[in-house]
């Protein structure tokens, strides 16, 4: 899987609140998330997203409450992919039920800035900031949670095994 996009710079210890602030959970239609993503960390970021952007993050990305809320926030916001330095570990995992992409990269929030445009090739295991040709190791997913990505999250992995 290969995403490539603008990166979206944002710092260290986002948690799930920042990444879609509480007042919003009530909406009906949870598409409307994505008009609501990362408002807490800065509320004018939601209107800089574009369809296949990236994320980029330091450490511990996702902290706070267990709520898939967030993830869903930046799929329906039309991320591409989440790449952080580390990811709290619920928050990863529902990452990839919801069928987010996403890569943790040693180093990374010292290697991009806003604006550059950057890729992830899940399958290599490789980060690529295109701006300078900086490229990061990675990592790959073990192949059941690739298969779930693939699939576009949990739910549609299921329906397909079922098939």
């Amino acid at each position: 899987m290969y995403i490539e996009g603008t990166a979206h710079v944002i710092g260290d210890a986002v948690d799930t609140d920042q990444i879609l602030p509480g007042k919003y959970l009530h909406l009906d239609d949870k598409a409307e998330f994505g008009d609501h993503v990362l408002e807490g960390y800065d509320p004018e970021l939601p209107d800089r997203i574009e369809a296949g952007d990236v994320i980029v993050a330091g450490e511990n990305l996702g902290l706070g409450s267990s709520r898939e809320a967030a993830p869903l926030a930046l799929k329906y916001a039309g991320v591409g992919a989440v790449v952080a330095e580390s990811f709290s570990r619920i928050f990863y995992r529902n990452c990839i039920n919801v069928g987010l992409p996403l890569a943790e990269v040693e180093g990374v929030s010292s290697v991009v800035n806003d604006g550059d445009t950057v890729a992830i090739d899940l399958s290599a295991g490789t980060f690529t900031n295109l701006r300078d040709e900086t490229t990061l190791p990675s990592g790959t997913l073990p192949p059941n949670l690739q298969s779930i990505l693939e699939a576009g999250g949990l739910v549609a992995y299921r329906q397909q095994r079922q098939e």
